[in-house]
Protein backbone atom coordinates (compact mmCIF):
# COMPACT_ATOMS: atom_id res chain seq x y z
CA UNK A 1 0.00 0.00 0.00
CA UNK A 2 1.39 3.38 -0.92
CA UNK A 3 1.73 6.31 1.46
CA UNK A 4 -1.11 8.32 -0.15
CA UNK A 5 -3.39 5.30 0.16
CA UNK A 6 -2.48 4.95 3.83
CA UNK A 7 -3.17 8.64 4.44
CA UNK A 8 -6.54 8.39 2.70
CA UNK A 9 -7.52 5.35 4.78
CA UNK A 10 -6.47 7.11 7.99
CA UNK A 11 -8.50 10.20 7.04
CA UNK A 12 -11.56 8.07 6.27
CA UNK A 13 -11.26 6.28 9.61
CA UNK A 14 -10.86 9.60 11.45
CA UNK A 15 -13.90 11.01 9.64
CA UNK A 16 -15.97 7.91 10.46
CA UNK A 17 -14.97 8.05 14.11
CA UNK A 18 -15.75 11.74 14.35
CA UNK A 19 -19.15 11.23 12.74
CA UNK A 20 -20.10 8.49 15.21
CA UNK A 21 -19.08 10.81 18.06
CA UNK A 22 -20.74 14.00 16.80
CA UNK A 23 -23.82 12.62 15.02
CA UNK A 24 -25.90 12.01 18.18
CA UNK A 25 -25.37 15.63 19.24
CA UNK A 26 -26.47 16.82 15.81
CA UNK A 27 -29.55 14.58 15.66
CA UNK A 28 -30.77 14.94 19.25
CA UNK A 29 -30.83 18.52 20.49
CA UNK A 30 -30.55 19.47 24.15
CA UNK A 31 -33.95 21.17 24.12
CA UNK A 32 -35.92 18.04 23.16
CA UNK A 33 -36.16 14.98 25.42
CA UNK A 34 -34.30 11.86 24.35
CA UNK A 35 -36.64 9.37 22.60
CA UNK A 36 -37.63 6.36 24.68
CA UNK A 37 -36.20 3.84 22.19
CA UNK A 38 -32.78 5.50 22.44
CA UNK A 39 -32.94 5.27 26.25
CA UNK A 40 -33.95 1.63 25.90
CA UNK A 41 -31.01 0.89 23.60
CA UNK A 42 -28.67 2.66 26.00
CA UNK A 43 -29.91 0.39 28.75
CA UNK A 44 -29.85 -2.99 26.96
CA UNK A 45 -26.94 -2.75 24.51
CA UNK A 46 -24.00 -2.69 26.96
CA UNK A 47 -24.98 -5.98 28.68
CA UNK A 48 -25.75 -7.50 25.28
CA UNK A 49 -22.31 -6.57 23.98
CA UNK A 50 -20.61 -8.10 27.02
CA UNK A 51 -22.72 -11.24 26.69
CA UNK A 52 -21.68 -11.50 23.06
CA UNK A 53 -18.02 -11.09 24.05
CA UNK A 54 -18.32 -13.85 26.65
CA UNK A 55 -19.88 -16.22 24.13
CA UNK A 56 -17.25 -15.32 21.53
CA UNK A 57 -14.43 -15.83 24.02
CA UNK A 58 -15.64 -19.22 25.23
CA UNK A 59 -16.84 -20.63 21.90
CA UNK A 60 -13.80 -22.87 21.30
CA UNK A 61 -13.35 -24.18 24.83
CA UNK A 62 -13.34 -27.97 24.69
CA UNK A 63 -14.15 -29.62 28.02
CA UNK A 64 -13.33 -33.09 26.70
CA UNK A 65 -9.60 -32.68 26.04
CA UNK A 66 -6.51 -30.96 27.37
CA UNK A 67 -7.04 -29.03 30.58
CA UNK A 68 -10.84 -29.44 30.34
CA UNK A 69 -11.54 -25.71 30.32
CA UNK A 70 -10.30 -25.23 33.87
CA UNK A 71 -8.45 -21.91 33.23
CA UNK A 72 -11.51 -20.47 31.50
CA UNK A 73 -13.93 -21.66 34.17
CA UNK A 74 -11.83 -20.37 37.08
CA UNK A 75 -11.21 -17.03 35.36
CA UNK A 76 -14.90 -16.52 34.59
CA UNK A 77 -15.82 -17.39 38.18
CA UNK A 78 -13.24 -14.90 39.50
CA UNK A 79 -14.66 -12.22 37.21
CA UNK A 80 -18.21 -12.92 38.42
CA UNK A 81 -17.24 -12.93 42.10
CA UNK A 82 -15.09 -9.80 41.87
CA UNK A 83 -17.69 -7.89 39.90
CA UNK A 84 -20.48 -8.94 42.28
CA UNK A 85 -18.34 -7.89 45.25
CA UNK A 86 -16.65 -4.66 44.08
CA UNK A 87 -18.84 -3.57 41.11
CA UNK A 88 -15.69 -2.44 39.31
CA UNK A 89 -15.60 -3.63 35.72
CA UNK A 90 -11.95 -2.74 35.16
CA UNK A 91 -10.86 -4.64 38.27
CA UNK A 92 -12.89 -7.74 37.50
CA UNK A 93 -11.98 -8.00 33.80
CA UNK A 94 -8.28 -7.23 34.40
CA UNK A 95 -8.08 -9.75 37.25
CA UNK A 96 -9.77 -12.46 35.22
CA UNK A 97 -7.52 -11.81 32.24
CA UNK A 98 -4.35 -11.85 34.35
CA UNK A 99 -5.44 -15.04 36.11
CA UNK A 100 -6.27 -16.71 32.80
CA UNK A 101 -2.90 -15.77 31.32
CA UNK A 102 -1.16 -17.05 34.46
CA UNK A 103 -2.95 -20.39 34.13
CA UNK A 104 -2.27 -20.73 30.43
CA UNK A 105 1.37 -19.59 30.51
CA UNK A 106 2.58 -21.08 33.80
CA UNK A 107 0.22 -23.66 35.29
CA UNK A 108 -1.20 -25.55 32.31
Amino acid sequence: MTVPQQVIIILIVVFGTMMTRFLPFLIFSAEKPTPSYIKYLGKVLPPAVFGLLVIYSLRKVNVFEGNYGIPELVSVLVIIVLHSWKRNMLLSIASGTILYMFFVQIVF
